[in-house]
């Protein structure tokens, strides 16, 4: 047997949608053919792909070339027209060189449409039956005929052009594609006669799905104080982009009396020239119908005609938003509103759509009032001025109405007392005045002023309360007039003032701890204990420095680098030639002071503490020894004491920060901690009384070293001059 006469292995396959017997002959080893193999010689139609050689129906799977055409179609027997245009899409699968011809479907056409020829093959026409379709057949501005029609191709699209220019097809310019005359003719018809609804509809749907739940808003005045009773009424605009409607309310201010309205104006159209006449029903529509056409036959069929021109058309226009932008009047119904501000929103939509930049806003506030200044008969005498002036400001007399916030925020609570204590004396001629020395308490909640004269035995004079509280006018003032006297305030009180009190002058000679912190926790007020304004005026003195240091260095010649007050003040007024008064001195002395020696005896400051929870009746003890029990989770009986005063604090024991940090410093251990049941057994003034501790006199502490014409104590006892001269002048202690 020689080598051509071995088996052939064969299957059922399809070739061009034919089954035939299909040969699995294989080349040999290396690519040789085998003897008597005959090897199909490769298509090289087509441009190759890129990569390897692959069969053409692989490398142009799903490639499909896109042609438009059109046929005149001859329409016998019918007088309107000779003939019809029909569109088609002609598709050539490049796989397999198949055709499928489909016609666009055409609303209302008659004809059946759709897949015109389906997918397959087609042979040429006569006489070249025997071959079929290829690509190189197809170009544009050519016609092709299928089984006997005519098919003039005029377009194709971008991917076809490309694939024939990549072939070496040569395209001829695109084609002209006529008009169907058929259904232009039907198109004018159908603009003028709806046989259905005498009205065009319009799409809306399209405006609602896109501008849904958006809306333009505008703040607006309607001024109507021309009119009588009239007013400027606040409006606020909305416009709808879903339908391009309108709705106004009004904002009504309190105690307007007008009644609360829900809408000035409800959700409408709002038409630019209002009010409009009043016009028939059907009158105001898009298109006019001129009459109904019918025929006499028994089954007519009745339809509409319209007006194609539009000549009875009612013109009625309606605001839109490019007619609403800041400043510009709309008319609502015969009122003139006017557009003042808009919201966000509506800014960045104007500026999106319409590119508008400006939106500066109007003023919807009426313009102030002219003050009318009422005059009010002067002052008769009988009880206070205030209520004298309340009998003439109504025909129902009222009482006056006092400060009540500020009587609550400025009234005395807990170790806050709100009352400015000063000790003052008599500047008067008589001698036997001299050295009386007074109190003089100035209550911040109702700017009320009392006078006490501390009682001293055998003085010969009596003492007690000197003035009661009450409000103290400024001197000079008119008795019997019209306007409210002007009373004395607190910003007038200083050390070194002088207060004339009804006719007594009074000097200020020093306060107590808790004014001087106040004055200077409130320097606004007090300007005078601000401790920035009292060094500025040293730093004035710049050019006498080395005077300054060379008269403070005399003053302590052991080099202790402090002095105590009275030589303090006594040097600092001499070298500021009276420019510092008392009072800036006091400041300038708290703040460089020297620190007292907080070793008073425990003994003392419990009695101290005792008198201070006696006159706040304050018992609750077991519940502070309760709650450290709490708190002392390892049972050491044993708190820190920061914890000790934070539980202090938030029960409101009466003591002040700086009074309870001295106390519990003197139970604390090494460990900073403290034996709460000792220390707060100590503190109960029931069950572990005190000796109550006598104050002493401030007139019978008069020494002759600390006196001089101040009442004992004085504000402090020690000042750091070198740290006053380092700061206001920069000098150092090596300096000469």
């Amino acid at each position: 047997v020689g080598k051509e006469k071995f088996h052939k292995s064969q299957h059922w396959g399809f070739c061009n949608n034919v089954r035939m017997l299909v040969s699995d002959e294989k080349p040999g080893i290396g690519g040789v053919p085998l003897i008597g193999q005959k090897i199909k010689p490769k298509y090289d139609a087509y441009p190759k792909g890129e990569g390897i050689d692959v069969p053409s129906w692989v490398a142009f799977d799903k490639q499909v070339l896109s042609f438009d055409a059109y046929v005149e179609d001859e329409v016998p027997d019918k007088n309107q027209e000779n003939y019809r245009i029909r569109y088609y899409k002609i598709y050539f699968y490049l796989e397999d060189d198949t055709i499928q011809v489909n016609e666009p479907e055409v609303k209302n056409s008659g004809l059946p449409q759709g897949t015109f020829i389906r997918r397959h093959r087609i042979s040429l026409p006569p006489p070249d039956d025997d071959q079929f379709y290829t690509v190189y057949h197809f170009n544009i501005n050519t016609d092709v005929v299928f089984y006997g029609r005519t098919f003039k191709i005029y377009e194709c699209d971008a991917f076809t052009k490309n694939f024939l220019k990549k072939i070496g097809v040569k395209l001829n310019p695109p084609g002209h594609c006529p008009e169907d005359p058929y259904m232009k003719v039907r198109r004018e018809k159908l603009d003028c006669v709806d046989p259905f609804r005498p009205y065009e509809s319009f799409d809306t749907l399209k405006q609602f799905l896109q501008y849904d739940g958006k809306v333009l808003r505008f703040f607006c005045l309607w001024d109507d104080s021309d009119s009588l009773f009239g007013d400027r009424r606040e409006l606020v605009l909305h416009y709808f982009l879903s339908d391009d409607t309108v709705e106004i309310k009004e904002v009504i201010p309190h105690n307007s009396g007008r009644d609360a309205m829900s809408w000035f104006l409800r959700r409408s159209k709002l038409p630019k020239h209002g009010p409009p006449g009043i016009y028939q029903p059907g009158q105001i529509t898009d298109r006019t119908v001129l009459n109904v056409c019918g025929g006499l036959a028994e089954k007519r069929v009745d339809g509409y005609l319209l007006d194609k021109y539009k000549l009875g058309k009612l013109d009625q226009e309606y605001y839109k938003d490019s007619d609403l932008t800041i400043g510009t009047y709309i008319n609502v119904w015969g009122r003139k509103v006017l557009l003042c501000d808009c919201d966000e929103f509506t800014k960045s939509y104007f500026k999106a759509k319409y590119g508008v930049e400006n939106f500066t806003s109007i003023s919807c506030k009426a313009p102030p009032l002219p003050k009318i200044e009422r005059k009010f008969p002067p002052y008769t005498g009988f009880g206070s001025e205030e209520d004298s002036l309340r009998s003439c400001i109504g025909l129902v007399p009222t009482p006056h109405q006092r400060n009540f916030k500020k009587c609550m925020e400025e009234d005395s609570y807990g170790n806050v007392s709100n009352i400015l204590r000063f000790f003052a004396k008599l500047i008067t001629d008589k001698c036997a005045d001299v050295d009386r020395m007074f109190v003089i308490s100035y209550f911040l909640s109702d700017d009320t002023l009392s006078v006490f004269e501390p009682i001293e035995r055998n003085s010969g004079l009596t003492g007690g309360m000197f003035l009661k509280r009450i409000r103290v006018k400024r001197p000079g003032q008119e008795i019997f007039k019209s306007e409210l006297s002007e009373y004395i305030k607190s910003e007038e009180l200083y050390v070194g003032a002088k207060l004339n009190v009804n006719g007594y002058l009074f000097l200020l000679l020093n306060a107590d701890e808790y004014t001087l912190n106040y004055m200077e926790n409130n320097t606004n007020r007090f300007p005078f204990s601000s401790i920035e304004f009292a060094l500025q005026k040293l730093k004035d003195l710049e050019s006498k420095s080395k005077d300054i240091k060379q008269v403070f260095a005399a003053a302590d010649p052991r080099h202790t680098k402090v002095l105590d007050y009275n030589t303090f003040r006594d040097l600092l007024m001499n070298v500021t030639s009276g420019r510092l008064i008392d009072q800036e001195v006091i400041t300038i002395a708290r703040y460089y002071r020297v620190p007292e020696d907080m070793s008073t005896d425990v003994n003392i400051l419990i009695a101290q503490a005792h008198e201070k929870l006696k006159k706040n009746i304050y018992e609750n003890f077991d519940r502070l020894i309760f709650n450290c029990v709490y708190e002392d989770r390892e049972k050491k009986h044993v708190l820190p004491t920061k914890d000790i005063q934070r539980l202090c604090k938030s029960s409101r024991l009466p003591l002040s920060d700086d009074f309870l940090g001295n106390l519990l410093s003197r139970f604390e251990d090494s460990e900073h901690q403290i034996n709460y049941e000792s220390f707060f057994s100590a503190l109960n003034w029931r069950m572990n009384p005190m000796p109550e501790l006598s104050a002493p006199s401030y007139l019978k502490e008069k020494c002759e070293d600390v006196w001089l014409g101040m009442p004992s104590p004085i504000p402090v006892k020690f000042i750091r001059y070198l740290d006053l001269l380092r700061d206001v002048f920069g000098l150092d202690e090596e300096e000469p």
